[in-house]
């Protein structure tokens, strides 16, 4: 299903919110400050991955796919955010990479999925 070139950057937007709100949410549950820089900073690597990921993957055709462009913008956030949170010298320990996994799958996948339920019910509901 082709997006508008008008939406996937709002639906882009949501993803990058979502990635703030796992920072935000891994903070306040290790009792980390809540400050906007401490968040920044936890975000930022999965931030530029997700960026990464995404533009490679032609966003305006892609950006509510789940197999394979999500899964792969998905995996690839993940990976390439750790890979970038470990040169910028913070850690990543086994329990960290569970977590961050499946939080940002549920996250960019499930928003995909809903994204996809939305659109559906839309062209349903104009034929």
């Amino acid at each position: 299903m082709k997006q508008s070139l008008s939406k996937w950057p709002w639906l882009a937007v949501i993803d990058a919110v979502l990635i703030i709100l796992f920072a935000l949410l891994g903070r306040r549950e290790h009792e980390h400050g809540l400050g906007i820089g401490g968040i920044f900073v936890t975000a930022l690597p999965f931030l530029v991955a997700y960026v990464l990921m995404t533009v490679l993957s032609r966003p305006w055709l892609t950006i509510n796919k789940i197999w394979p462009t999500g899964l792969l913008v998905w995996l690839g956030t993940v990976v390439l955010g750790m890979a970038l949170r470990l040169l910028m010298g913070k850690t990543a320990a086994i329990s960290f990479v569970i977590v961050t996994l499946i939080v940002l799958g549920v996250f960019l996948l499930g928003r995909r999925g809903i994204s996809l339920l939305i659109a559906k019910r839309s062209q349903q509901q104009k034929a």
